[in-house]
C-alpha cells in the first residue's frame, strides 16, 4: 500500500533506539502459564508488561499464535491485542505472528482492520507460514488431512490478504466485490472517511523461505533467532541480498527475536532458564505442559540426551545480571547487524518476567515515562 507520506510509512516500521541501547528494543510475549498459575494470571501479566514496555521506551509489543500448548495462552493474538490496546496508548502492538495458513485471509484482514480502528497507527501484522503447533492440531485448524499444503500456498495467501487490506482486487476478480471491513472501502462510500493507516505487514521466519520472500517484496523481516539460532546469519544475509525497494521500505529492516532473562543475581537467572528449558524438553518430546517451577526443574532427573538439549538450548538464552544481559544483547546485535531486538523472557512467574524487562531498561538507561 502506498502511503501519503513515504516517511510516515517507514516510521510505522523503523523504531528509535532509547537510552544507550544499540537499536530499538521490543517485547515478544508468549503469554506463558506457569505451574500453579492460570491463563488469567498470564494475561494480567501481559497487561502489566505492555504498560511497562510503553513507559520504558520499548518500541513494540507482539504476541505469537500457538495452539494446543498448555503453557502458552496465546492461541488468539487478535483478541489479546484488542485487550492490550485498551490498556496502552502509544506502544506499537502486533502479531509475532499470526500463522496465515491457519486462517482465511479475509478473516485476518477483518480482524486487523478492527484492531487498526481501535488503535490507529499502532498495529503491526506479522505473518508466519508454520502452524504454530503439531501436525494433528494444524489439521484440525485447517480442516484438512494435508495441512502442509497451506504452507506451500503461502505466497498466494499473502497476496490475497494484501489485496483485502488495500481493497484493490482488479475488476473481474472473483473477490472484487468483497470488502474487508473496517477498511478502505469505507472511504469510498458516500460520506465515508477512512483512517490513512493500515497495519504494515511483516514476514516472520526461522529459515530462508520467508527471508527471501520478504526481500523480494520489500517488506520488513523478523527472524526467530530465539529458537533457530543456527539459521540467523544465513537468513539475514539472504533477506538483505534479496531485498528490492518497495513503497513500504527503501532499505532492508530486520528484527530478531531474542531469548533473554535478567535477574538480580546470576544464580537466580540460571534457575529460571533451567525451568524454561525443562518446559522445552517436554514440548519437544510430545509432553507439553505448564512451565515448571525452578524447584521442579532442579529436582528433575535429566537424561544425558535431555541434558545435552538443555545445554544447547540455554547456550542461546542470554541470561544473568542486567549487565551480563546488556553485554550479551550488544554482542548479538553487532554480530547480526539486526535493526531491532525483540526480547522474549521465558520464566515460570510473571513477576520474574516483568522484573527482567525493568532491569534491561535500567541497564540501558531507557526513559521512565
Amino acid at each position: 500500500m502506498a502511503a501519503d507520506d513515504p516517511n510516515e510509512a517507514r516510521d510505522e516500521i523503523r523504531g528509535k533506539a532509547q537510552g544507550t541501547a544499540p537499536v530499538p528494543l521490543s517485547v515478544l510475549d508468549l503469554v506463558t502459564v506457569g505451574a500453579g498459575r492460570t491463563a488469567t494470571d498470564a494475561l494480567r501479566t501481559g497487561v502489566e508488561l505492555s504498560r511497562l514496555a510503553e513507559t520504558r521506551g520499548f518500541h513494540r509489543y507482539w504476541v505469537a499464535e500457538h495452539h494446543s500448548m498448555p503453557g502458552v495462552a496465546s492461541s488468539s493474538p487478535a483478541v489479546i491485542l484488542a485487550h492490550l490496546a485498551a490498556h496502552t496508548d502509544r506502544i506499537r502492538l502486533g502479531s509475532g505472528g499470526v500463522m496465515l495458513p491457519n486462517h482465511a485471509p479475509l478473516v485476518i484482514a477483518e480482524q486487523f482492520g478492527t484492531l487498526e480502528a481501535m488503535a490507529p497507527g499502532r498495529i503491526d501484522l506479522g505473518l508466519g507460514r508454520a502452524p504454530g503447533t503439531d501436525g494433528a492440531t494444524a489439521g484440525a485448524l485447517r480442516r484438512t488431512d494435508r495441512p502442509h499444503e497451506g504452507a506451500d500456498d503461502f505466497p498466494q495467501q499473502l497476496a490475497e490478504l494484501t489485496r483485502f487490506l488495500d481493497d484493490d482486487f482488479p475488476d473481474g476478480h472473483r473477490y472484487a466485490r468483497i470488502h474487508a471491513v473496517p477498511g478502505p472501502v469505507q472511504a469510498t462510500s458516500p460520506g465515508g472517511v477512512q483512517s490513512p493507516h493500515r497495519p504494515p505487514i511483516w514476514l516472520l521466519g526461522s529459515s530462508g523461505f520467508s527471508a527471501r520472500l520478504a526481500g523480494v517484496l520489500g517488506l520488513p523481516f523478523a527472524f526467530a533467532h530465539h529458537f533457530s539460532a543456527q539459521n540467523t546469519l544465513p537468513a539475514l544475509d539472504l533477506y538483505r541480498e534479496s531485498f528490492q525497494p518497495s513503497e513500504v521500505l527503501d532499505a532492508p529492516y530486520a528484527l530478531i527475536g531474542v531469548s533473554a532473562l535478567a535477574t538480580d543475581d546470576e544464580k537466580e537467572a540460571r534457575r529460571q532458564v533451567l525451568a524454561a528449558a525443562l518446559n522445552m524438553v517436554r514440548l519437544r518430546t510430545g509432553r507439553p505442559g505448564l512451565v515448571p517451577t525452578p524447584e521442579e526443574a532442579e529436582a528433575y532427573a535429566f537424561s544425558s540426551l535431555e541434558r545435552d538439549f538443555v545445554d544447547s538450548w540455554n547456550a542461546n538464552v542470554i541470561h544473568g545480571t542486567a549487565d551480563q544481559v546488556r553485554t550479551g544483547l550488544d554482542d548479538l546485535q553487532k554480530r547480526t547487524g539486526a535493526d531491532e531486538l525483540m526480547i522474549t523472557a521465558n520464566a515460570h512467574g510473571g513477576d520474574v518476567r516483568v522484573r527482567s524487562y525493568e532491569l534491561i531498561a535500567d541497564a540501558y538507561g531507557m526513559p521512565r515515562g
